[in-house]
């Protein structure tokens, strides 16, 4: 059973997987800390000094000055701004992973465009009239001409 598990670990789309979730959550962390620390103030500045982390509806019914006030003391809260920066986040991070995919995407369509032969000929020209006739003939159909065999 342990050579089994072995196997499974060492196969390339295991470790794969695993560095791409170890590098996820770091990036995930960054676009984080870019949203909150960077992208909201100023958001939060034009919208009237609003800082969103500390939006809430405050459901027990006491008045408390902040969020983590509210936490702190127990109380019920729906914490909207923190839902929106959440989205916010979410949306920045598909952002950027549609660009990797479709970076990626490119690259592959332009190396299978390079790799793929190009495909065999179907037509021919008439050495007589010159035009475009079916590889396979062996008399032009628009000038009757004879044609050599290939």
């Amino acid at each position: 059973m342990f050579q089994e598990f072995k196997k499974f670990i060492l196969r390339g789309n295991v470790l794969d997987l695993a560095i791409a979730v170890v590098i996820g959550g770091a990036f995930g962390k960054i676009i984080t800390s870019f949203v909150n620390d960077i992208l909201m103030p100023p958001i939060g500045l034009l919208l009237g000094n609003v800082d969103f982390s500390n939006l809430y509806i405050n459901l027990s019914g006491g008045e408390y000055a902040s969020l983590a006030e509210a936490q702190a003391a127990g109380a019920a809260t729906i914490n909207y701004g923190v839902f929106i920066n959440t989205v916010i986040d979410f949306l920045i991070i598909a952002f950027a992973i549609f660009l990797i995919v479709r970076t990626a995407n490119r690259l592959q369509e332009s190396r299978k465009a390079e790799a793929a032969p190009p495909p065999a000929p179907t037509t021919k020209k008439c050495p007589y009239c010159y035009t475009e006739i079916p590889i396979q003939a062996t008399r032009c159909p628009h000038c009757t001409s004879q044609l050599p065999a290939q």
